[in-house]
């Protein structure tokens, strides 16, 4: 899975927890991967293809080509 090149998100892992009759039963391991999408965007003056996270393209860090 591809990172974003602005804010450098990536993967995470966490654990998810089943609560059963006010006991936990069981742990398991989740990842969570990013939002992220390849996109032209205009870096000095030229174009370049990047991955970017939505909530990069959103707040305006980066701008499209």
């Amino acid at each position: 899975m591809a990172k974003c090149e602005v804010c450098q998100k990536d993967t995470f892992f966490g654990r998810k927890i089943s609560i059963t009759r006010s006991q936990i039963s069981r742990r398991a391991l989740t990842t969570q991967k990013p939002n992220v999408h390849s996109v032209k965007v205009i870096v000095d003056g030229t174009p370049k293809t990047m991955h970017v996270c939505t909530r990069c393209l959103r707040s305006g860090l980066v701008k499209r080509a």
